[in-house]
C-alpha cells in the first residue's frame, strides 16, 4: 500500500505540488483572516448551574455586572476637586448617550463608597455594554474604546471584555514573537543536522503548508461552530512542530536510501513503505489524542482540539505528499548547496557506511548506549524510575483554580485595573456568589437568605436585585474564590432547601470554579480511554503487538508525570517566577493540564512511533530482539534526538510569551520532550524490551492472525 503510494506521488508529483501552492496561497489570504474572526473566552460549561444561573439572572434581572471597568486617577488632586470632577463626569454623560452602552454606574451619581478609593484619589465607573455574546460586547467595546478617556485624568480600562481583548492581542504578539525567535534557530539547527541549505529549508517549507493550511480548516470549521482565539497557539506550535518532524523523518530516510545507491524515483516508494507508514501511524495517533478533547463542552478546550487535529493532519498529509513529490523534483539535489561545517565529510562517511554495514550500524554510538543498558536493565530501570517520581512528586500536592487576569503580563492594563481596585477601593475584590431564587415572593427570598447567612464560610448576604418572584442574593464569604471555604459554601448552599415551591440557582465566581472541576473531572476517564484506546489499536496495527502498545501508554504517562511534577513546582508554587516573568497564584488553571495531557500523549507516541517502527524492520529481519533493539536505537536515536531539539526550539518560543497558560503549556512540553527523548526513549524503553525480550511481539494466536491481514506492515524490500 504504501509503496504503491510513494510511486503513484511520483507519477503526479508535478499536480501535487501544483494542489500544495494552491493551499499555500488560499491560507495566505484567506486562512489567516482566521486571527481576526475567532471568539475569546470559552472556559465555562454551558449546562452547569453556574452558566444557567447567570442566564436566568440576564433575563429577569438584566445584567448586573459589568462589561469594562474605567479607572479615573490623580496623583496631584482628590477626585471631587474640579480638575478630575468635571472632565470624568463630562465624559461618563456622553458614554450614556452612545448607543453601545446599556448603563455607567458611578461614584458621582451613586454615591456607593465602594466605588471611591481609600485615599480619594480614584475612582472607578462600571459599564454595561449593549450586546450579545462576547464577540458583540468586544465589538461594542472597540467602537467605544477612545469615548473612554478622560482628558487630562489618567485612565486606566479593564474588566470582563478588555481582559479578552487584550488576551487576543497578546496571544497574536506571542505567535509572532514565537515565530520570529524560533525560525531563525529552526534553519541554523536544520542545517547543521542535514549540512545543507536544500535539505534544511525542506521541513520550514513543510512546517509554513502546515500552518497555513490549518488556518484554512479551522477557518472553515469556525463557519459552523465557535472557535476560542487560544486555537491559534496549538495551530502554530503543533503544526510546525509536528510538519519539522515528520519531513526530518522521510528526508532523512529518502537521503539515506540514495546513500545505498537507489535511484530518487525508486527511493521514493521505499521511503513511503518505510518513514511514510511511521508518519501515518504516528499522526493518526495524534490526532486522536487531541481529538478526545472534543468531548469536553468547554469552547476553549474544543477549539484546542480542533486546531491541533487540523494541524496535525495537515502536517501528516503534507509529509505523505507534497513532500515525497518534492524530493521526487529534487531528487540528489537535496545535498545541494552543502554547508561546511566542521566533521561533516567525516560524519556523512560514516552515517553511508552505516547503511550498508550491520557492523558499523551495531559499533554506533546509539547501538553501544541501548547495548549498555540492556546488559544491566534492571539498575537502569529503576534508576530512571527514581528520577521520574522525584520530578512527578510535586505533582501529588496541586491546587487547582480560575483564572484571572494575573495570566497577563504585570503592566497589562486590564492587570492593572484589578489590582489597583483590589488594593485602593474598599471590598474591591470581592467576587461574590450568586444565589437567584424565582418563584417565591421577596418576604420568603429574605428568610431564605437568613439560612444561607449561617452556612459555614459565609460572611455576608445581600439583597442585590429584585423583580417580582425573582430574587437575586449576593453572598460574600471568606479566603479567595477557589479556596476550599468558598467551594464547600457552594456546596452547601446548593443543598439548602430553598423557599415551598422556589427555584434556587448558585452562580458567580466561586460556583463556576467548582462547576468547571466537575464538569472536566466527569469527563476526564473518557477522555484517557479514548487515547488509550487509540494508542492501544493503532500500534498493534502498526507493530502486531498486544505489549508494545500497553508498554508504550505507560511510558508515556511516566514522561507525561515527570513534566506535571515540573509544572506544578514552577507555576504553583511560584519556583523561577522571577526568571519566567510570571506571577505565581498558588494553583493551576485545571483546563491547562487536561490540554497538556491530550498534547504530550501524543508527542510521546510520536517518538515511540519513531523508535518502534525501526526496532520492528530490524526484528522483522532477524528475529534477535537484543540486535533489533541496538539496531533500531542507532538508525533512529539521531533523528529522535535531533527532532525533540527543533520542537523544544519552537515549543521555546512559545514559553517566552507573555500569557501565563500558554508559557506554562510551554514549559510543561518542553520538560516532556526532554523527559521523553532521553531518559525515557533512550534508557528507560531499551531497558523493558530487554527484560520482556521477545514477549515484546506476543500477541495471542486471533489477534496475530488479524494482524497478518490488515495490519499497517511493511518493509522497504516489499515496495
Amino acid at each position: 500500500m504504501f509503496g504503491w503510494w510513494g510511486s503513484a506521488v511520483v507519477r503526479f508529483r508535478w499536480a501535487v505540488l501544483g494542489a500544495g501552492l494552491a493551499l499555500v496561497v488560499v491560507g495566505a489570504t484567506w486562512g489567516t483572516g482566521l486571527l481576526g474572526s475567532l471568539t475569546g473566552g470559552g472556559f465555562d460549561d454551558p449546562a452547569s448551574e453556574s452558566s444557567r444561573a447567570q442566564q436566568r439572572i440576564v433575563a429577569e434581572l438584566g445584567e448586573q455586572g459589568a462589561d469594562v471597568l474605567v479607572l479615573y486617577s490623580s496623583e496631584s488632586t482628590t477626585v471631587d476637586q474640579p480638575a478630575v470632577r468635571g472632565p470624568v463626569t463630562a465624559t461618563l454623560e456622553r458614554l450614556r448617550q452612545r448607543p453601545e452602552v446599556a448603563g455607567v454606574v458611578d461614584w458621582y451619581q451613586s454615591g456607593s463608597p465602594a466605588l471611591l478609593s481609600t485615599d480619594r484619589h480614584a475612582t472607578y465607573a462600571l459599564v454595561r455594554l449593549r450586546a450579545d455574546g462576547d464577540d458583540g460586547r468586544t465589538a461594542a467595546y472597540e467602537r467605544l474604546r477612545p469615548a473612554l478617556e478622560a482628558p487630562g485624568v489618567r485612565t486606566q480600562i479593564g474588566g470582563n471584555v478588555p481582559f479578552l481583548v487584550t488576551a487576543n492581542q497578546q496571544t497574536t504578539e506571542d505567535i509572532t514573537r514565537a515565530e520570529t525567535l524560533s525560525l531563525p534557530v529552526l534553519l541554523v539547527l536544520l542545517i547543521l543536522i542535514f549540512g545543507g541549505l536544500v535539505a534544511a529549508a525542506t521541513p520550514l517549507l513543510i512546517g509554513g503548508l502546515a500552518i497555513l493550511g490549518a488556518f484554512v480548516a479551522v477557518r472553515l470549521l469556525h463557519l459552523v461552530t465557535d472557535v476560542s482565539v487560544f486555537a491559534v497557539n496549538i495551530i502554530t506550535l503543533i503544526g510546525l512542530g509536528m510538519a519539522i518532524d515528520y519531513a526530518l523523518f522521510v528526508v532523512s530516510r529518502f537521503r539515506e536510501e540514495l546513500a545505498a545507491g537507489h535511484d530518487p524515483h525508486d527511493a521514493i516508494p521505499r521511503v513511503m513503505a518505510t518513514a511514510g507508514r511511521t508518519v501515518l501511524i504516528s499522526g493518526l495517533t495524534i490526532a486522536l489524542a487531541l481529538a478526545s478533547l472534543l468531548i469536553f463542552p468547554q469552547v476553549f478546550l474544543r477549539s484546542m482540539g480542533l486546531g491541533g487535529v487540523a494541524a496535525v493532519l495537515v502536517a501528516m498529509l503534507a509529509a505523505l505528499t507534497v513532500l515525497p513529490a518534492l524530493l521526487a523534483v529534487l531528487g540528489r539535489r537535496i545535498n545541494a548547496l552543502r554547508v561546511p561545517l566542521p566533521g561533516a565529510r567525516r560524519r556523512a562517511a560514516a552515517r553511508a557506511a552505516a547503511t550498508t554495514s550491520g557492523a558499523s550500524v551495531a559499533g554506533g554510538g546509539w547501538a553501544r548506549l541501548a547495548r549498555s543498558v540492556m546488559r544491566r536493565p534492571l539498575p537502569y530501570l529503576v534508576g530512571v524510575l527514581v528520577v521520574l517520581a522525584v520530578l512527578a512528586a510535586p505533582f501529588l500536592g496541586i491546587r487547582f483554580g480560575g483564572f484571572d487576569e494575573r495570566v497577563l503580563p504585570a503592566d497589562a492594563q486590564p492587570r492593572v485595573v484589578t489590582e489597583r481596585i483590589g488594593a485602593e477601593f474598599p471590598g474591591g475584590n470581592a467576587n461574590p456568589i450568586y444565589v437567584l431564587v424565582s418563584g417565591a415572593p421577596i418576604a420568603s427570598a429574605r428568610t431564605f437568605a437568613d439560612r444561607v447567612g449561617r452556612v459555614a464560610g459565609v460572611t455576608g448576604v445581600t439583597v442585590a436585585g429584585n423583580r417580582g418572584e425573582h430574587t437575586l442574593l449576593s453572598v460574600t464569604y471568606q479566603g479567595e474564590p477557589n479556596d476550599e471555604t468558598a467551594q464547600r459554601a457552594v456546596r452547601e448552599l446548593r443543598g439548602l432547601p430553598g423557599p415551598a415551591g422556589a427555584e434556587v440557582l448558585v452562580g458567580g465566581r466561586p460556583a463556576v470554579d467548582a462547576d468547571l472541576l466537575h464538569s472536566l473531572g466527569t469527563r476526564l476517564p473518557w477522555m484517557a480511554a479514548i487515547m488509550a484506546a487509540a494508542t492501544l489499536v493503532l500500534l498493534f496495527l502498526a507493530f502486531g503487538s498486544v505489549v508494545l502498545p500497553i508498554k508504550a501508554v505507560v511510558m508515556n504517562l511516566v514522561s507525561i508525570g515527570a513534566s506535571f511534577g515540573v509544572v506544578v513546582w514552577i507555576f504553583q508554587d511560584g519556583h523561577l517566577a522571577d526568571w519566567l516573568h510570571f506571577t505565581p497564584t498558588g494553583f493551576i488553571e485545571p483546563s491547562n493540564p487536561i490540554l497538556m495531557l491530550a498534547v504530550l500523549f501524543g508527542l510521546a507516541t510520536d517518538y515511540e512511533v519513531f523508535l518502534l517502527s525501526r526496532v520492528r524492520e530490524e526484528w522483522d529481519r532477524t528475529g534477535d530482539n537484543t540486535a533489533a533493539v541496538a539496531t533500531g536505537l542507532q538508525h533512529t536515536g539521531r533523528i529522535i534526538t535531533a527532532a525533540a531539539l527543533l520542537l523544544v526550539v519552537v515549543v521555546a518560543g512559545f514559553a517566552t510569551g507573555g500569557t501565563t497558560f500558554i508559557k506554562l503549556i510551554g514549559v510543561g512540553m518542553i520538560v516532556a520532550i526532554v523527559v521523553d527523548a532521553t531518559l525515557v526513549r533512550a534508557l528507560l524503553v531499551p531497558a523493558t524490551m530487554r527484560l520482556l525480550g521477545r514477549w515484546n511481539w506476543w500477541a495471542p494466536a486471533p489477534l496475530a492472525r488479524l494482524h497478518r491481514r490488515f495490519g499497517l506492515r511493511e518493509s522497504a524490500e516489499q515496495a
